[in-house]
């Protein structure tokens, strides 16, 4: 498949595959949303000044959410699942040397922070994060458990769906993106007032992960494959970029 319209070497952005920053249903856009005109302001050495990522600053675990904040013989409860994929560009070339960040809710649907009013108890064996740096071919890789629902403070009974927020770092300080993940099956996505934002369902497609049921590991986790893509008009939805990087 090629797109049509190519500018400057780059695949046009669709911009009606982004959804409006301000959408009420989902509250806490009408408190982020932009009240006046957007301005662009010129970048700086700051900016452009790329971080440089190397595994020597992994440890081994740090792709092991199972295990890297587990006590010594312990392990974190769950359903056990493998996510990996690759950070692609706009013509599906591998991203090699993203710095990829993961975070989550345990399996119950609680996260780790002082200001979690959910009342699922919390696992001590699991801290819900992780990191990893793509490989030369884009491809990264997380071992974890599968995260609860969890109910909100949107609407009375609105509830997050299962997923997994990831931070991908490029090769500026300015290059950050954000999104999260769900989970191929899950009724509850559609019922989200944050997917609800999105108007396009093919861009809705693109945060839900496919199981692959032929690369499961046996009695041990089943695999979710997740490709981003960083630009163009098959970009992935990036919560922080409503235009797209």
């Amino acid at each position: 498949m090629t797109d049509p319209i190519r500018r400057n070497g780059y695949l046009v952005r669709d911009r009606d595959w982004q959804p409006d920053a301000l959408t009420p249903a989902y509250k806490t856009s009408v408190a982020r949303s932009p009240r006046n005109a957007l301005l662009s302001f010129p970048t700086g050495l700051a900016e452009h000044s790329a971080p440089v990522f190397g595994h020597d600053m992994l440890g081994p675990l740090d792709n092991d959410l199972i295990l890297n904040f587990a006590q010594p013989g312990e392990m974190a409860l769950g359903p056990r699942i493998l996510v990996k994929g690759r950070v692609l560009d706009q013509y599906g070339r591998g991203m090699p040397g993203v710095l990829v960040e993961a975070w989550q809710a345990n399996s119950g649907g609680r996260y780790r922070h002082r200001n979690e009013g959910y009342r699922a108890p919390l696992d001590p064996n699991f801290g819900g994060c992780g990191r990893t740096i793509t490989g030369p071919d884009g491809s990264y890789e997380f071992r974890t458990v599968l995260p609860g629902p969890y109910p909100w403070p949107n609407g009375m009974a609105d509830w997050r769906p299962a997923h997994i927020h990831f931070s991908l770092m490029g090769h500026a300080f300015a290059q950050r993106l954000i999104t999260q993940m769900y989970f191929e099956g899950d009724p509850m996505i559609w019922q989200c007032p944050i997917i609800g934002s999105i108007d396009d369902r093919q861009a809705i497609e693109t945060l839900v992960a496919s199981l692959d049921m032929g690369e499961t590991l046996p009695m041990d986790a089943r695999v979710y494959t997740f490709d981003m893509v960083l630009r163009g008009r098959r970009q992935t939805f990036f919560e922080n970029r409503w235009e797209g990087l």
